[in-house]
C-alpha cells in the first residue's frame, strides 16, 4: 500500500495545485491512502472525501494546526496534524475560521512591513494592485507563502527560500496563539486524532530549534505532551533512517499512531516520494 498523510492544495491552503488535480496525481502514482492536511482549514474535507470515493482512494480527514508551544519560558512554533475527525464539527469549524481571519490580518501587517523595508532600500512599494493580486492568488488559508510568491514573481527576490531569507522571516508577526491543550481539544472533541507533524525537521517547524538530541526531543514529548496527541509523524521528507527507528521506537513505547507523508505543496510535486509502512494504515479505520 502506498501512503501519504501530509498534503497542501491550493484549494485549502499554500500548495500549487487545487484539491481535483492533487488527488488526479494521486492516483497516476498509485497512492492507495492519503489525506490532505491544509494549514488551519477544513472547508474542502468533504469533497475530499468524494474525490478520494470516485477515484478508489483510501481517505481520512486531515488538516495541519501550528501550535505555541512554551519551554522554559520560552514560546516555540510546532505543527500539529488533526486526522479523522468530523469535517462539520461545528467547534472546530468556527475555531478554525478565527485562525484563519488571524492569518489574513497578519499578512497584511507584514505586507506593511514589507513596504517600509522596500523604502529603505528604495524599492518600489507594493501598491493596493499588488496587494490585491496577493490576495487573489490565495484560494484558503493566507500565509507567508503566498507573499514569497509574489516577491520572486515581481524579480525582488530569486526565489522562495530568498524571500524568507531576506524579509519574511526578520519582519515576521506573531502567529495567533494556539495553544497544544487547545489543538488537541478541538481534534479530538471532533471525534480525530493528534499527531506531532516532523518533530525533527531541521529546516522546518519541529523541535529541532529546541534541541537537536533525538533523545532530548523525545523526552519534550514524554514530559509535556502526551497527554494532548496521539502519534509521531515518522516519516517525512527531511527524516532518515536514524530518526524513523528513534520515533517508531518511542511511539511504540508509548503507545503512540505512526504517520508518515510528504508534506509536499507540489513546489515540486514530491506526492508519494516518502516510503511510508503499508502498516500504517492499519491504525486507522478505514471505509
Amino acid at each position: 500500500m502506498k501512503i501519504d498523510l501530509h498534503i497542501h492544495t491550493k484549494t485549502g491552503s499554500d500548495g500549487n495545485l487545487p484539491i481535483d488535480e492533487v488527488f488526479r496525481e494521486a492516483k497516476r502514482r498509485n497512492i492507495n491512502f492519503m489525506s490532505v492536511t491544509d494549514h488551519d482549514n477544513i472547508d474542502c474535507q468533504n469533497e475530499a472525501f468524494k474525490i478520494a470515493s470516485d477515484l478508489g482512494i483510501c481517505y481520512i480527514s486531515g488538516v495541519e494546526l501550528n501550535v505555541t508551544f512554551t519551554y522554559k519560558n520560552k514560546p516555540y512554533s510546532l505543527d500539529f496534524l488533526g486526522y479523522d475527525y468530523d469535517p462539520d464539527n461545528a467547534a472546530l469549524k468556527e475555531k478554525l475560521q478565527s485562525l484563519r481571519e488571524h492569518r489574513e490580518k497578519r499578512a497584511q501587517q507584514i505586507l506593511q512591513k514589507l513596504n517600509e523595508a522596500f523604502d529603505a532600500e528604495g524599492i518600489d512599494r507594493f501598491t493596493e494592485d499588488d496587494i490585491a493580486n496577493i490576495s487573489d492568488s490565495v484560494n484558503g488559508s493566507f500565509g507567508r507563502p503566498h507573499i514569497a510568491n509574489y516577491l520572486v514573481k515581481k524579480g525582488v527576490v530569486r526565489d522562495k527560500q530568498q524571500a524568507f531569507d531576506k524579509y519574511l522571516v526578520r519582519l515576521d508577526v506573531p502567529k495567533y496563539p494556539l495553544s497544544l491543550e487547545e489543538a488537541s481539544h478541538l481534534i479530538r472533541d471532533a471525534g480525530g486524532v493528534l499527531v506531532h507533524a516532523h518533530p525533527a525537521d531541521d529546516k522546518g517547524t519541529s523541535l529541532w530549534e529546541i534541541t537537536t538530541n533525538l533523545n532530548a526531543q523525545t523526552n519534550i514529548i514524554s514530559q509535556y505532551m502526551l497527554e494532548y496527541i496521539d502519534g509521531v509523524e515518522c516519516w517525512y521528507p527531511r527524516s532518515n533512517k536514524t530518526i524513523a527507528a528513534h520515533y517508531t521506537g518511542f511511539a511504540r513505547r508509548n503507545g503512540l499512531i505512526m504517520t508518515g507523508g510528504s508534506d509536499c505543496h507540489q513546489k515540486p510535486i514530491i506526492l508519494g516520494t516518502v516510503n511510508v509502512p503499508g502498516w500504517v494504515a492499519d491504525q486507522f479505520k478505514l471505509n
